[in-house]
């Protein structure tokens, strides 16, 4: 049975002549526009589109798969709008995608409470670091940081995503603590290399005079994952520069110690990303007011923030 999307995706293509404009139309990526119909001519066995460089004109299998569903569309988007909410209620799976550490420290602790409001909704959640395609991947909606901005797509800010120095207490016996950025370079450096781009990332830290300076550190062991990062810095092998969100209670037990407070790194924000269509599922709508309020309850916005000593 083929999804919304790729009706959607061909029939606003078919009256506009183009991906492009069926894809601002539809709050959509040109790529995702594309990809629902390639998906769409795949599962029917038939093109329904001659493309050119130039034009998009319907085939004649596509003119007659058009004329068959073109009137019925609407009656469609009705249906599975309104099939996400029964008597009012939200029902059905609920995809989402958010980091480990983040999820299982902050936003699974509140399950309960999303379960009891909402019984009807069943919680299908990944926990993983990389940046999913909402869209292509069914996903209903994925918390966290440094996600590109695509068209399509809202994000609505939770918290800020700031990157802060850390080590133990051990590994941090006997030395001498850095007075800025500058000197981390001194110690030895937990850093991460990015499943993206293959490369390691550097930050360039700030303080809340504006001053900036750049965190050079010293690579002595190099890992692909933020959890990964954390434990090592809590055995006692270097210096990690992570998220404030990921050392929390870290930091708080004093298992980590926070080095140069007065600086941080700022990566953006943790924010709640999902579709921006009118016809959004009522069950994902109650999840991200829910998160939200998760958050504020929580006060995670003020306790994430590097600025904040």
């Amino acid at each position: 049975m083929e999804t919304l999307a790729n009706l959607e995706s061909f029939i606003r293509s078919a009256e506009h002549g183009s991906f492009s404009e069926a894809a601002r139309r539809l709050s959509l990526t040109p790529a995702a526009v594309s990809r629902n119909i390639a998906m769409l001519e795949r599962n029917l066995g038939v093109r329904l589109f001659h493309r050119s460089t130039r034009r998009l004109t319907l085939t004649e299998a596509g003119e007659a798969f058009r004329l068959a569903i073109a009137d019925n569309l609407h009656g469609i988007q009705a249906a599975i709008a309104g099939i996400a909410t029964e008597g009012g209620e939200p029902v059905g799976t609920l995809k989402v995608s958010m980091p480990l550490t983040l999820g299982v420290m902050y936003v699974l602790p509140q399950l309960p409470s999303f379960r009891a409001r909402y019984p009807r909704v069943l919680p299908e959640w990944h926990f993983e670091t990389r940046q999913v395609d909402l869209i292509a991947e069914g996903y209903d909606a994925a918390i966290g940081g440094g996600f590109e901005r695509s068209a399509g797509i809202v994000a609505r800010a939770l918290a800020p995503a700031h990157i802060i120095a850390v080590a133990s207490p051990a590994f941090l016996r006997g030395r001498k603590l850095p007075g800025d950025p500058g000197g981390l370079h001194q110690l030895d450096g937990i850093v991460m290399r990015s499943l993206d781009t293959g490369r390691i990332r550097q930050w360039t830290m700030r303080n809340v005079a504006g001053r900036e300076m750049a965190a050079a550190l010293t690579a002595t062991l190099v890992v692909n994952d933020p959890v990964a990062m954390r434990e090592a810095a809590l055995l006692g092998l270097g210096v990690a520069m992570t998220v404030t969100a990921d050392v929390l209670p870290a930091l708080e037990s004093g298992a980590l110690i926070r080095l140069v407070p007065d600086w941080y790194a700022d990566a953006g924000a943790i924010a709640i990303h999902y579709a921006s269509r009118s016809l959004l599922p009522t069950k994902t709508r109650v999840f991200v007011d829910w998160v939200a309020e998760a958050f504020k309850t929580q006060r995670l916005a003020e306790r994430f923030a590097g600025s904040l000593r």
